[in-house]
């Protein structure tokens, strides 16, 4: 079967195309012909070997796809040849508080295979049945950036209708948080760099938009569109240059994200800025099949698509890659298999 593996930490040429043998199905396992995967900066960082150091050996890289059930082993009774499913990002986290070890436990990182394949063994637990109205396309996009939006929002933020929302940037996790935040009953503010982004927002349902290079004091202009109060919750992608920003735009009380790292790390909160607010700031790792299951639900009671800004063929893997990494996207970029 075709197959990327990465086999080094030296970028994007990392990602070789090989031939591997196809898979077969343990007790407890299923395997899945992919028919599509989308991207995540995890992968970017991955490649470059800025996340969680080089491989003990080559593994297929990424933690997002979506296909069919091919066949299944000994005592498999979730899922049947045919299903339509996507992985979880963690195969062993179905519900509850994660493990202290899960994070060494993702799909495409560390010893576990990701699911840049023709054909992937999976844990048949670790398996989501896509929202019907989906396509293979739209169901790759939802595995870690949907379920991450999804638990900043709901199981972590318990967001309530009337609430406000602040997303930073237009990736893949803001755009969720947009789509998933108005079928809540929220109001949300995004930023970006680009008016034509800010522009797309609104028609998605964004009520307040920053442009925070035309803006550097960005938070200054969400406190304005909140008359003075500040956000409720905070959708925090950029790391420790925007952290500051956040808790300056956060209410007293609100509640923070920590997700992603575009700024080249993580941030850690001034204890002189946060503590007075009495903020709740929190990491968020995705999230449990449970969360992803009851994501799916109000996914389908809404009939809502994901937003996908460009789809590659399998032989531009890399390019789909360089592609994230310009970070001209808007929603998610995915690779069909």
């Amino acid at each position: 079967m075709k197959a990327y593996e990465l086999q080094k930490t030296s970028g994007i040429d990392a990602w070789v195309k090989v031939e591997r043998p196809e898979p077969k199905p343990g007790p407890g396992q299923a395997l899945v012909r992919i028919r599509a995967v989308s991207l995540n900066y995890r992968d970017l960082l991955l490649a470059e070997g800025r996340y969680l150091g080089p491989p003990s050996r080559p593994i297929i890289p990424v933690s997002d796809g979506a296909g069919e059930v091919v066949a299944v082993g000994a005592g498999v009774t979730r899922v049947k040849p045919g299903d339509r499913v996507a992985p979880t990002f963690f195969q062993t986290w179905t519900s509850g508080e994660p493990t202290a070890d899960l994070r060494n436990k993702a799909l495409g990182a560390g010893n576990t295979d990701g699911v840049l394949a023709e054909y992937v063994v999976l844990d048949a637990e670790g398996l989501v049945h896509l929202p019907e109205h989906f396509s293979f396309e739209d169901g790759a996009t939802l595995p870690c950036a949907a379920v991450t939006a999804w638990n900043a929002l709901v199981p972590q933020g318990r967001l309530q209708a009337g609430q406000t929302v602040l997303a930073q940037g237009t990736g893949g996790v803001s755009i969720f948080a947009l789509q998933l935040a108005r079928l809540l009953g929220a109001r949300v503010i995004i930023t970006s760099s680009q008016d034509e982004k800010l522009e797309r927002a609104r028609a998605l349902g964004a009520e307040g938009t920053v442009n925070y290079k035309k803006n550097p004091d960005w938070e200054e202009k969400v406190l304005e569109l909140t008359g003075g109060k500040g956000v409720d919750h905070v959708i925090e992608v950029g790391g420790e240059q925007t952290l500051p920003k956040s808790i300056r735009a956060s209410r007293s009380g609100g509640h923070i994200a920590l997700i992603g790292l575009l700024s080249g790390s993580f941030g850690k909160p001034d204890p002189s800025e946060a503590e007075p607010k009495k903020l709740q700031i929190e990491n968020i790792f995705v999230g449990s099949r449970v969360m992803f299951e009851d994501m799916n639900r109000l996914i389908l009671q809404h009939r809502m698509k994901p937003v996908i800004d460009r789809t590659f063929p399998f032989e531009e893997a890399r390019e789909a890659l360089r592609y994230l990494k310009e970070g001209a996207h808007f929603g998610k970029v995915v690779i069909k298999v």
